[in-house]
């Protein structure tokens, strides 16, 4: 978009009603719901565009990388379709010209004007069973950290506060450079930038984790002690199908080094059922060990087959639907109970917030230990006048089991 903007179109992210404008649609591929989401939209701006309301569409992204033949016989109405990197060609065939600015120095930012998210890295080496990441975006490639930090340095004065560091494989930065992983240097150079208020770190992984990071996480005020790594399972069973390299006994160690490390850490994970060879024993384990984990943030999803990954080519499906949802409903109401439980224990306290946005009669906020969209709110009475984008201390005067209210101080 910045790139688009530099060549003098007006750019509109996620447009509600566009009236003769020319549509990039940019698409997931990694499971079937965002597939389903990404062809779903596809279908609705063609229409669209049949409908004279567009007057050009073009898809790019991860589904286009991977399906792109398949969409272009089934979609005629679509005007152009690009892979996940080829967003420069995207730009040459809108303009029908010769690029003259090859890179822009900025980019259009589709968040709140005070946070902003940071891909340090595309790809991933890990080659887990069931994941897809490494068929559409290759591999593992780091970002140069000086144009990491160069990029933080231009939205603090662009009034970015806060940012959500992400990589498909956050804890591998820097191994394709010089084989050695830089996540917990680069971090650490980030806190001393001037203006950055908060860091946030989302999508680790546990197999040779980079402890020096702990110290950045613990030591630095402005790294929140928020932790973002995908666990997957828990028995050995599950962990060895799955290619996790890690056992059952190393990742409860784990958990309880990080929990010993840095005290008062949220912890986030996303975990799986129902894959290929999930026995009955094997989700016990799992629900033994979401209990006692007591993660202050859980996501889960039942298992879905992608093609061409090692599990879709080597194991049967063979846990039916049913079964999945049954495991999957079960988990997430251990998880809603416990999310209570921790959510309920933060009344009384004093937490520093971050205020997104007022919504009907409540200012809506974030502590450290809540990333945007994903993760519970503080709630703020909407008459105590506050200023979205600025941080206050609040009390916190209540909880639900996914949301905090609170009076500021």
């Amino acid at each position: 978009m910045g790139l688009m903007e530099a060549h003098g179109y007006r750019c509109t992210h996620d447009s509600e009603d566009p009236q003769g404008e020319i549509v990039v649609i940019n698409t997931c591929g990694f499971i079937a719901d965002a597939k389903e989401e990404s062809i779903n939209t596809i279908l609705e701006f063609a229409q669209a565009k049949n409908e004279g309301r567009i007057e050009r569409l073009y898809v790019m992204g991860c589904l286009s990388e991977r399906y792109l033949a398949d969409l272009e016989a089934e979609i005629p109405e679509v005007d152009g379709w690009y892979g996940k990197f080829n967003y420069r060609q995207l730009l040459k065939d809108i303009d029908h010209s010769p690029l003259t600015i090859d890179h822009s120095p900025h980019r259009h930012i589709t968040t709140p004007r005070h946070y902003a998210y940071i891909k340090i890295s595309e790809g991933c080496d890990r080659h887990c069973a069931y994941c897809a990441i490494p068929l559409i975006t290759g591999r593992h490639q780091s970002r140069p950290m000086q144009d990491i930090l160069d990029e933080v340095r231009w939205l603090v004065s662009q009034g970015v506060k806060e940012f959500q560091v992400i990589a498909q494989e956050l804890t591998y930065y820097g191994i394709d450079i010089d084989g050695k992983q830089h996540i917990a240097e680069l971090i650490d150079q980030m806190a001393d930038i001037e203006g950055v208020e908060w860091i946030r770190l989302h999508y680790a992984y546990p197999a040779h984790f980079p402890w020096e990071l702990l110290t950045v996480i613990r030591e630095r005020k402005n790294v929140c002690k928020y932790l973002d790594i995908a666990l997957q399972h828990i028995s050995d069973n599950m962990l060895t199908r799955m290619h996790r390299h890690v056992t059952k006994q190393q990742t409860y160690d784990f958990v309880e080094r990080i929990r010993r490390e840095v005290p008062g850490i949220c912890l986030r994970t996303t975990l799986m059922v129902g894959f290929p060879g999930e026995t009955d024993d094997d989700f016990k384990e799992l629900i033994a060990f979401t209990k006692w984990a007591r993660f202050e943030r859980m996501g889960a999803f039942a298992y879905s087959e992608e093609e061409g990954t090692y599990s879709a080519e080597h194991y049967e499906d063979d846990v039916p639907q049913d079964v999945k949802q049954a495991r999957l409903d079960k988990l997430m109401r251990i998880q809603q109970q416990i999310s209570a439980e921790v959510e309920a224990a933060k009344v009384g306290q004093t937490l520093r917030v971050i205020i997104d946005r007022l919504e009907g009669d409540w200012y809506v906020g974030r502590s450290e230990f809540c990333s945007p969209e994903v993760d519970p709110e503080v709630l703020i009475p909407a008459t105590e006048g506050l200023t979205i984008g600025q941080f206050y201390d609040v009390r916190i005067t209540d909880a639900e089991e996914f949301d905090l209210y609170a009076t500021t101080i």
